[in-house]
């Protein structure tokens, strides 16, 4: 009788299907939600690149974040006969550390790269003429996830009446991305997003200039 029994357990089927489905839409519903969290860090990829193009950009008609810079390359260029290549120099801003090597920070002027000519990040008035900062594009950057450098680069001279021509290089750092549904479901942690420099040559390295 027993045999019996157990035999007829066996044999049935009943609530396979549900069993089946379970299992297929669960994989299925984790396959989807991380298609949607890495195509949204994707995106942010996309925004960090584009701010750090645009903090660049802004960099080299702003203020040096390095705000003695030319006072210090004028002592570095005081031995070298006007008109004759500048001695080589490098200063490099951190905004993680509020400082520069060489030189002295200027929280302002890294305000200014980061935030935009009207000092917040967010939406513009239409025909808002100020130019836009590295969190108008992605808003996640603060000015410790931000590093600016002036670099000579074999332009200008020593002597230039305006001082000196570096290149300037704006990168990020410490800049991370949560799985929104991978974290809860799977237990990801944060991930960091890849470095990014945007680089250009100095201008006219003065906020008080038109942009």
């Amino acid at each position: 009788m027993v045999r019996r029994r157990l035999e007829g357990f066996q044999s049935q089927e009943d609530g396979a299907a549900f069993v089946e489905m379970a299992i297929v839409i669960t994989l299925l519903l984790i396959v989807t939600l991380g298609f949607v969290d890495f195509g949204y860090a994707l995106y942010q990829w996309n925004q960090a690149s584009k701010a750090v193009q645009v903090g660049a950009r802004l960099a080299v008609v702003s203020d040096p974040v390095a705000s003695n810079m030319g006072t210090v390359v004028a002592g570095i260029n005081a031995g070298i006969i006007p008109g004759e290549p500048s001695a080589a120099y490098s200063f490099v801003c951190d905004g993680g550390t509020s400082s520069c090597t060489n030189a002295t920070y200027s929280a302002a002027a890294m305000t200014r790269i980061v935030a935009g000519g009207d000092g917040a990040c967010g939406p513009r008035a239409p025909g808002d003429p100020r130019p836009l900062g590295m969190c108008d594009v992605y808003s996640a950057i603060q000015p410790q996830n931000v590093r600016v450098s002036y670099t000579y680069s074999g332009l200008g001279y020593a002597g230039r009446p305006n001082g000196p021509v570096p290149t300037v290089q704006v990168s990020l750092q410490n800049l991370t991305f949560d799985f929104f549904f991978l974290g809860g479901l799977l237990g990801f942690g944060q991930i960091n997003l890849p470095p990014m420099t945007g680089t250009a040559t100095g201008e006219d390295l003065s906020s008080t200039f038109t942009n």
